[in-house]
């Protein structure tokens, strides 16, 4: 069983940034990674980080976010700058361990001036 618990959220002005935290119990865990879902929309995949270091982006989120891992600590970061209103979601910790899902309970982004 893995649990993962998210921190880091919060409200930031438009143009500002956040830093997000995953803490994952259990080891064998391979893939980590960040979905956001806004209100009225599906979630969706932000990034992702292999135990090889492998990072993978949504598009949009290309060059602004950074993902990273730390492994002994069994941690994922996201840092977020630029950030903008339509990125306002619960931001949702994900990982995958011997071929299961997982995932935390979400932390809320808001963006807003």
């Amino acid at each position: 069983q893995v649990q993962l618990v998210e921190s880091g959220g919060g409200l930031v002005q438009p143009g500002g940034s956040l830093r997000l935290s995953c803490a994952a119990s259990g080891n064998s865990i391979n893939a980590m990674g960040w979905y956001r879902q806004a209100p009225g929309k599906q979630r969706e995949f932000v990034a992702a980080i292999t135990t090889g270091g492998t990072t993978n982006y949504l598009d949009s989120v290309k060059g602004r976010f950074t993902i990273s891992r730390d492994s002994a600590k069994n941690t994922v970061y996201l840092q977020m700058n630029s950030l903008t209103p339509e990125e306002t979601a619960a931001y949702y910790c994900h990982a995958v361990r011997i071929g299961r899902n997982y995932w935390g309970q979400g932390t809320q982004v808001t963006v807003s001036s």
